[in-house]
């Protein structure tokens, strides 16, 4: 019987030791950040890069290449960031290696060859393989290097809205989405200052060595290359308080500009009206101290009108419009989007109108050379009568020289100069200036190209709550 008051005494005692653990509060958890009776529930977000983000880098110095293995030198032109913290500074150093240099075909050997041309350029393949932050730590990455454009880029900003539009402009709105415009250009020319761009000088002489038989092949100061992550970059964890998250998916502030690198590439010729587009938000949008889109946010959207290049030199034209954007795991929201702003490079002449359409625009210069290769061929045929005779003069070597470089560059300014032919030296000439009229006038123009995680500004403005539809 005692035993039997001994195990009850004992089992009623476990049961007021197990009440008062359960009532009792316990410290918050500072490893998984979950709720407790006595602090308000923190939340860790991992600071992670994920797999697929591309690393904009330009290369930093000249490469003169002649063998695999040879280190090169580059700079990230566009910042990294990690849900809302930076992570990887614009401006960081690169290191990689060339990794494979490849034979030229044999077709287009001998087509350059016909040109005079000997050392055509090979295709060079690099590799990035890591970064070297500011504080001095230095961090590998593992990469798949695809080219981006041969030129430094530049921004392309939409024009200004027609005259009849000015008076909107005067609110306070507008003033900071204009003020945010200048900003993110003196910020896009101060990292373009970085690069050690080649001088005048310089590219003339690279120039000159280009059009001999014979000549080095090189990877110019920023020439431009998107280094996609093949694993994820960790910068540890933040803790947030819970209520620091309540703004995320809320509204954007009207005239809000917004970085984003397009994930859809587009193109005029075959893209078409109604097609789905898709970008991520690379840099988070805060507005008075709150985060409202974090970095991996995605916008959706769609081509609002496609035009494929036509002949008479009559480039293509795209415009894409965003309609939804969509939080990290949170709910798509409607808004009203306008493209601002792209990164391209210079040679694209990629002109935005005031509502974010793109066009490809000719430049003026194809007046001044295909009027200059027209003088030149008509010198050829000038007559001179002298008694009563008609005598076509122009065969000396440098006009023959010129012509000839018109219509087939080296090669036909050899033959202009040594063959002293009024007949050979006007022929190229004219040949040089049809090639030149029909290119730059008759054929088909350039189409409209966005390549995949092509940089883009974007501005925000919010139509309504898809959640309450």
């Amino acid at each position: 019987m005692y035993l039997r008051i001994f195990t009850a005494g004992s089992f009623l005692l476990a049961s007021l030791i197990c009440s008062s653990q359960v009532l009792t509060t316990r410290p918050p958890d500072r490893v998984t950040g979950e709720p407790t009776a006595s602090t308000v529930a923190n939340a860790s977000i991992p600071l992670t890069v994920p797999a697929g983000t591309p690393l904009k880098i330009a290369l930093s110095q000249e490469v003169h290449l002649h063998e695999v293995g040879q280190p090169i030198l580059g700079k990230t032109t566009e910042p990294v960031f990690a849900f809302d913290k930076l992570v990887i500074p614009a401006g960081t150093a690169v290191t990689g290696k060339v990794t494979a240099i490849e034979e030229v075909p044999k077709k287009t050997r001998t087509l350059a060859a016909l040109n005079a041309n000997f050392s055509p350029p090979h295709r060079v393949r690099v590799d990035f393989v890591e970064l070297r932050l500011a504080d001095g730590r230095t961090i590998p990455v593992k990469t798949v290097v695809s080219a981006g454009s041969a030129a430094v880029l530049e921004l392309v900003a939409a024009q200004k809205p027609p005259a009849t539009r000015t008076g909107a402009a005067k609110n306070a709105a507008s003033r900071e989405f204009n003020q945010a415009k200048q900003e993110i250009k003196r910020e896009w020319k101060t990292l373009n200052a970085q690069l050690e761009e080649p001088g005048k000088m310089h590219r003339l002489e690279r120039y000159a060595v280009a059009q001999l038989p014979w000549h080095p092949q090189y990877l110019e100061s920023g020439a431009n290359f998107n280094a996609e992550l093949l694993e994820p970059l960790a910068f540890g964890v933040e803790t947030m308080p819970a209520e620091a998250l309540t703004s995320i998916g809320m509204a954007p502030p009207d005239g809000s500009l917004v970085h984003a690198r397009l994930v859809t590439p587009l193109n005029s010729a075959t893209a078409k009206q109604g097609d789905a587009v898709e970008a991520v938000i690379t840099q988070p949008l805060v507005d008075g101290g709150h985060l409202i889109l974090p970095e991996g946010s995605r916008l959706h959207g769609s081509v609002l009108q496609a035009r494929a290049a036509r002949h008479w030199s009559r480039s293509g034209q795209l415009r894409i419009v965003f309609h939804q954007v969509a939080p990290p795991s949170g709910v798509e929201r409607q808004i009203q989007a306008s493209l601002e702003a792209v990164g391209v490079a210079k040679d694209e002449h990629l002109a935005l109108d005031s509502e974010g359409g793109a066009q490809v625009t000719n430049p003026k210069s194809r007046y001044l050379s295909t009027g200059i290769s027209a003088v030149l061929a008509a010198s050829s045929l000038h007559t001179e009568h002298e008694n009563g005779s008609v005598e076509i003069s122009g065969d000396n070597a440098s006009n023959g020289a010129l012509n000839g470089a018109s219509g087939f560059k080296l090669v036909g300014s050899v033959v202009g100069a040594v063959a002293h032919s009024h007949v050979v030296s006007a022929s190229l000439g004219f040949y040089g200036a049809g090639a030149s009229a029909y290119s730059h006038f008759l054929a088909r123009g350039r189409e409209v190209v966005y390549p995949k995680d092509m940089m883009m500004i974007i501005g925000l403005g919010t139509r309504s709550d898809s959640s309450k539809q």
